[in-house]
């Protein structure tokens, strides 16, 4: 089931989504709790005198003879590299791929990405084995859509230098950099070069956009849940509300997640209190329940749309609001990624971000690997070749959406 789940993700993404901001966003489904574990202790494989008798230690110790002796540039070696490099592997032995050791100089990057602000150009690439390098969506008042950079330009050329499919684990280096500099990216659009310079600047991952659409139904895109996402979401609503909004659509597809406080905290604010939103299980199975702490502060009805992608986080809240019949849920079913991860802080400024805990609905359903099924299944036309990017007048499951708000 594991593997079906991988290769259903690749056809669809190629190769993971990432974001050119000032580092990469390595797996776009999360589920991260926000808080961190502090513990204490050096990350030194081989500076430990209790870990030095360990088999795996000992094995560590006979490898660094072996290089010592015969490693033609060994007056290069760096130590702390190696162990760092130690280190991934042996967390990586987990076959977890959502967790992982994350060393110091990662870490800020790291936090960054999670908290949904970074300096780049905005942009999310994707890479596809016959163009090469493709943007699948420019940020919203990003540097690169100010630019004019549109979805499905390729990116052949960065500050002269070309790439292609192989390079997509590389380039977002080439592409970060400080705030106020400039990069130049030459793009490939309609079979013509075109060249653009964009200055990197502060970027918001989170660009909750909204609009009126059908004179009185607010629709609202949440591309992913950061820090603030819930508080942004509240302000959104009521600026919906005073253009006149009588109920809303919340589009979550493509959503791979983030923050879990911050989907519970949008649930809340549609539920009664005292609804239950999520039940989590520890390795020791210990339970805890998250319910809803206030009134709901939106009572309008509400439609979901969800697709393969919507992940995660996302997950937390469709279920929360499909099983409490809260909204409708409509599209296709969700990715079915039912496991949180927390950011375990260590003392050297590393980290480690691992499973830690499963998650259920709140009728105790289990979704990993398996998603959540919409109440009513509408899938787009075949002739949509770029699901990042449909028109309205071709979204067969926006105009579904309307039709059941329109009831």
């Amino acid at each position: 089931m594991k593997e079906d789940k991988t290769t259903k993700f690749q056809k669809i993404y190629k190769i993971i989504m990432l974001v050119v901001l000032t580092a990469f966003i390595t797996f776009m489904i999360t589920s991260i709790y926000m808080y961190t574990h502090n513990i204490s202790g050096s990350l030194n494989l081989l500076s430990n005198d209790e870990s030095e008798n360990s088999n795996l230690n000992n094995y560590i110790s006979k490898v660094k003879r072996v290089i010592d002796k015969y490693y033609l540039w060994n007056d290069e070696i760096d130590e702390n590299k190696l162990d760092e490099e130690a280190i991934k592997g042996y967390v990586s032995g987990l076959g977890d791929q959502y967790t992982e050791y994350i060393s110091k100089e990662e870490m800020d990057d790291f936090t960054e990405e999670i908290m949904g602000t970074f300096y780049g150009i905005g942009i999310y690439m994707i890479a596809d084995e016959e163009k090469g390098i493709v943007v699948y969506y420019p940020i919203p008042e990003s540097p690169a859509e100010k630019a004019g950079i549109k979805s499905g330009d390729i990116i052949k050329r960065v500050d002269g230098k070309e790439y292609g499919y192989d390079d997509f684990s590389i380039i977002a280096d080439y592409i970060k950099g400080k705030e106020g500099t400039s990069v130049k990216l030459t793009i490939e659009r309609n079979e013509k070069e075109l060249e653009f310079e964009i200055v990197r600047a502060k970027i918001n991952t989170n660009p909750i956009t909204t609009e009126i659409i059908d004179n009185n139904i607010g629709y609202i895109i949440i591309p992913s849940f950061d820090s603030e996402t819930s508080l942004n979401l509240e302000e959104k609503l009521n600026e919906l509300i005073k253009k006149g909004a009588k109920s809303f659509i919340i589009d979550l597809r493509n959503n791979g997640g983030g923050i879990v406080e911050e989907s519970t905290a949008i649930a809340d604010l549609f539920l009664e209190k005292g609804k239950t939103i999520i039940t989590t299980k520890d390795n020791k199975q210990n339970e805890k329940v998250t319910k809803s702490d206030n009134a709901a502060k939106f009572e309008q009805k509400i439609v979901v749309l969800a697709n393969g992608n919507s992940a995660s986080a996302s997950e937390i809240l469709i279920g929360a609001l499909k099983e409490n019949n809260r909204a409708t849920i409509i599209g296709t079913t969700t990715y079915g990624k039912g496991i949180i991860q927390t950011v375990i802080s260590l003392s050297d400024g590393s980290g480690i971000k691992i499973t830690t805990a499963e998650y259920f609905t709140p009728k105790g359903t289990a979704i990993h690997e398996v998603g959540i099924k919409p109440d009513i299944e509408v899938k787009l036309p075949d002739s949509i070749k770029n699901i990042y990017s449909v028109e309205k007048e071709d979204d067969t499951q926006l105009k579904r959406a309307i039709e059941e708000l329109k009831k």
